[in-house]
């Protein structure tokens, strides 16, 4: 990479990371389209599903004790099939539908952030299977397969905290099966993301503890709605690359 990608990457990643301390999901939406706008996909997905597992890793273990873990075991039987499926289409799609249906993708989650469309009443355990399915799927195909967890998590617990909690831990679960169909897929055998990774790390890290010490001063509203305009922003330039 160039100078001026590297340090793109850095912004990139650290703003994405900021956003994953306080709300405990969010970093491969953000991360990813935008990192996509000037390195492949296959190479940003693995390397962001590295710094997404660690994050995931650090996170649930400081929440260890608030992960639901009912919510979490619903969830986890059909995101692995999803995450098998979604690894076999980056391998085999050509780039140029993927970047569109990525943003599609994004831009939905954006405009349901921006409007912070949640129901107040909880819904259907039976809504896992087609939440963890998609989860799986997109997490596998783009790195960003929150929104439908999100989506469905955020109308089963109330509590920000132990919302937030049992992100990371299905996320570090996920990200570990993600891990394994990608080295059986052939996406994490180059040294380059291994190694850009590892100098990604310290910097990941740093923002997880800000955006963590900033979770308690912030509305939930306020966070949803922020993160909406930075999705949405993504989606938007996500288009025009693919375009382009």
């Amino acid at each position: 990479m160039d100078v001026w990608q590297y340090a793109a990457a850095t912004a990139i990643v650290v703003l994405a990371y900021f956003i994953r301390g306080i709300t405990g999901f969010g970093s491969g939406l953000i991360a990813v389209p935008l990192l996509a706008l000037f390195l492949p996909l296959t190479f940003v997905v693995p390397l962001i599903l590295l710094l997404d597992f660690t994050a995931s890793l650090v996170m649930g273990g400081l929440d260890l004790k608030r992960v639901q873990w009912r919510e979490v075991g619903m969830l986890i039987p059909f995101s692995l099939i999803g995450v098998i499926v979604g690894t076999q289409l980056l391998v085999n799609l050509p780039l140029t539908p993927m970047l569109l249906i990525l943003a599609a993708f994004i831009a939905v989650f954006a405009v349901r952030s921006l409007l912070n469309l949640k129901g107040e009443k909880p819904v259907s355990a039976w809504w896992a299977i087609p939440a963890s399915f998609t989860g799986g799927t997109v997490g596998g195909l783009f790195g960003t397969g929150g929104p439908p967890y999100v989506i469905y998590l955020n109308h089963r617990i109330q509590d920000k905290t132990l919302l937030r909690a049992t992100f990371s831990a299905l996320f570090f679960i996920e990200g570990a099966v993600r891990i394994v169909t990608f080295f059986v897929a052939g996406l994490l055998m180059a040294q380059t993301v291994w190694w850009n990774a590892l100098f990604a790390l310290p910097l990941m890290l740093g923002a997880l503890w800000v955006g963590g010490h900033v979770h308690t001063g912030l509305t939930q509203t306020h966070m949803t709605r922020l993160i909406g305009v930075l999705l949405l922003l993504a989606s938007l330039s996500l288009t025009l690359k693919a375009l382009n």
